[in-house]
């Protein structure tokens, strides 16, 4: 008897050190035993995690674009920019809240810009304070009858949409969306029909914009131009380039005769390089980045003052008008 005791403890102090080497899973709720190796605890261990964390980020993400709230606004009052806007807004709602369109364009022409299209940084975020809205898109839409050597008489439905983050003030997206057929009704239709296409692309975008803004880094801020005849502005010499260039007034922006201002803070180390170009009023048709392009073409000579190099911030300005025919 006995040794029939012994014998069955010799048995678990043997399974005992067999698995000493074992895991535990601890998770919020409860504890797991594993009486498996080590390896295969840690692979167990390993993958459980992993779908536990991109499950949850799964969740962060569509949280992330539910609880964003957007304003549709239309500052150039239409039927075709009305109905635009009315079924996009329709569209957006199933992955935003889509605040009430008539309190929107209240606190928005409150603010009485003269180019609701072509707003500054500082503007749009005044903009989306006044509504309470983490993005605004600005809307435009109508059918214009075109002629061409090819077509000869067709007619063009298009609508342009504008989004703006109301934190930065940036225009994030900027899309011209068109359509031609032989009718003004059948363009119209066709133009509704890329509807659903262009709110998927604006969710995307927004979406992506969230999360990049939630990561970004604060620029460090450099000195700008001083004012003139102060003390700072003594022995000062400003950064210039070497070359100017013109930006160029893109296809699509003579196509339609878009009037703009665009204005860039440049960011010029003492060696004058180029380490940031932002803009701080967009004008969307692809302006913006000409100006962006042209900028980083330029070689600078570096600011300086008493003789000494140094980083300064300095605000370029290009105006774009569409030629006349008198030149």
């Amino acid at each position: 008897m006995k040794l029939q005791i012994n014998a069955k403890k010799t048995e678990n102090e043997k399974w005992k050190m067999e698995n000493e080497n074992t895991l535990r899973l601890y998770f919020p709720f409860s504890v797991f035993h594993f009486p498996f190796s080590i390896k295969l605890s840690v692979f167990i261990c390993v993958h459980l995690w992993t779908i536990f964390f991109l499950f949850f980020l799964n969740c962060s993400l569509l949280a992330v674009s539910a609880q964003s709230k957007i304003a549709v606004l239309t500052p150039e009052e239409n039927a075709q920019t009305q109905k635009f806007a009315v079924n996009l807004e329709i569209s957006l709602s199933n992955n935003f809240r889509v605040l009430d369109a008539s309190l929107s364009e209240m606190a928005f022409r409150s603010a009485k810009y003269e180019k609701p299209f072509n707003l500054s940084r500082e503007e749009s975020k005044n903009i989306g304070a006044a509504i309470g809205c983490d993005y605004f898109l600005l809307v435009k839409a109508d059918t214009l009858r075109r002629y061409s050597f090819s077509k000869k008489e067709f007619y063009e439905s298009y609508a342009v949409v504008y989004a703006v983050s109301s934190r930065t003030g940036r225009l994030v997206f900027w899309k011209l969306t068109n359509a031609e057929t032989e009718t003004a009704e059948s363009s119209e239709r066709k133009l509704f029909d890329l509807l659903k296409d262009l709110s998927a692309e604006i969710t995307d975008k927004l979406r992506t914009t969230s999360k990049e803004e939630l990561n970004e880094k604060t620029a460090a801020k450099l000195e700008e131009l001083p004012v003139e005849n102060s003390l700072e502005a003594k022995n000062f010499r400003p950064p210039l380039p070497y070359k100017r260039i013109r930006p160029e007034y893109t296809r699509i922006a003579n196509l339609y005769s878009v009037e703009a201002t665009v204005d860039a803070e440049v960011d010029v180390d003492e060696n004058g390089k180029i380490l940031n170009i932002e803009i701080a009023r967009w004008a969307g048709f692809g302006l913006d980045e000409s100006v962006t392009e042209t900028i980083r073409k330029m070689q600078w000579r570096a600011a300086s003052r008493g003789g000494k190099n140094l980083p300064l911030r300095v605000l370029l300005r290009y105006n774009f008008k569409k030629a006349t025919d008198n030149g």
